[in-house]
């Protein structure tokens, strides 16, 4: 019986569930990682300090094409959900701000348009969201809504004589915005009470963003708060495939799979970041890995990731296949996150003293692990989302 290929693409992987790629999907993310070790990380620790984004690192990571790599076009294959699953994985195995950074456009926006858009709008976004001649975020969360923004959502539009809308409203939290050409607005419907998404330029007027300051989770990500007031937008700007809240869900349950697998990904970083520590720091004598207890911390880490990492494996080829639950889709962002933040505080406790240094990495995916916890639904509301699932009860009022 053959061994599976234990760390033959990602060190971490115990299990071998990266086999599942081709030679070709392989190379996507060897070339992935080679720009991140040599053009990204030498940033990381001095702009998470400052609470700073790198310019640098933009143009190297637009040049990999991630949404359509070469390699794969050379190959002659498709883009599949395993690949953008692992590539999400790889990125925040980095840096979950760098993985937030790329989802806001490749993951969040790309979605929407695609998943909101009529036919001929996703066929034409799509053309210039993969080559960044379009930027764009995912602009749903309110200052006074989030986990009940299904219900409660704000922000309004107002449909005009001459068939354009008016939006006003606030947003908050929405990272990218400050950069973007375009946010997708939710905002909802005057007439009918229902949420619909407008492409709304960033520099329209009646727009105001202000940068959100004293963050201590994602500091390298730039979020805002966003404020319109008579903002104009145009029918044409209207995704025409997004009429409801039950609309929006749909894309909801592709963007908590993602999140999962940053989750995954950011445990792996904290893993060998942990590992590369204890077998290098000596006390008492000796190596740190050499210490039961250590061991077992380290062992408790590596089961938080294989487990996480199979839970979203499979939920990425459930969901290929056509198989999509929101409560699936909850449950794997809930756990993943759960135990992003279990393994990132047992890699900091075994770093010691130094693991609240950002010398070691570990004390970046620490904060970080803060945001991912929340963001793309709270713990709470995918409990509930998987607590009625199976009960067939709604809790959530």
């Amino acid at each position: 019986m053959r061994e599976p290929v234990t760390g033959a693409v990602i060190p971490s992987d115990l299990y071998g569930f990266a086999e599942r790629l081709t030679e070709a999907e392989r190379t996507v993310l060897t070339e992935l990682r080679t720009v991140l070790e040599e053009q990204v990380r030498p940033h990381l620790n001095q702009h998470w300090d400052a609470a700073t984004f790198p310019d640098e690192i933009r143009q190297p990571l637009r040049d990999l094409r991630l949404m359509d790599p070469p390699a794969l076009k050379a190959a002659g294959e498709p883009v599949r959900d395993i690949l953008t699953g692992f590539r999400n994985f790889e990125l925040a195995r980095l840096d979950l701000n760098v993985g937030t950074y790329v989802n806001a456009q490749a993951g969040l926006f790309r979605t929407v348009c695609l998943l909101g858009g009529s036919p001929e709008q996703a066929e034409q976004l799509d053309a210039q969201i993969r080559d960044y001649t379009l930027n764009g975020v995912f602009a749903l969360t309110e200052p006074d809504h989030g986990s009940d923004v299904a219900g409660g959502l704000a922000t309004s539009a107002r449909r005009q004589s001459d068939g354009s809308w008016v939006i006003n409203g606030a947003k908050r939290w929405i990272g990218g915005a400050l950069e973007a050409d375009v946010l997708a607005t939710f905002a909802r419907d005057e007439d009918d009470g229902q949420v619909k998404c407008f492409l709304v330029p960033r520099t329209a007027e009646g727009m105001h963003l202000e940068k959100i300051h004293h963050k201590a989770s994602l500091r390298i990500m730039q979020n805002a708060h966003i404020t319109y007031t008579d903002v104009r937008v145009e029918e044409a700007d209207r995704l025409q495939g997004i009429s409801s809240f039950k609309d929006v869900s749909r894309c909801l349950r592709s963007m908590r799979s993602d999140v999962a697998w940053m989750a995954a990904g950011a445990q792996a970083g904290a893993f060998e970041a942990a590992q590369r520590y204890v077998r290098q720091r000596e006390q008492f004598g000796r190596p740190l890995a050499g210490f039961q207890l250590i061991q077992e911390k380290l062992a408790v880490m590596l089961g938080n990731l294989t487990a996480s990492l199979g839970m979203v494996v499979q939920l990425t080829e459930q969901q290929a296949q056509g198989i999509y639950r929101d409560e699936n889709s909850a449950l794997a962002k809930m756990f993943t996150s759960l135990r992003l933040r279990e393994t990132t505080a047992l890699a900091r406790e075994v770093c010691g003293g130094n693991g609240i240094t950002l010398d070691t990495d570990v004390a970046r995916f620490h904060a970080d692990a803060e945001a991912v916890y929340s963001y793309e639904g709270t713990h709470e509301v995918n409990a509930l989302i998987v607590g009625r699932a199976v009960t067939g009860v709604g809790a959530f009022v």
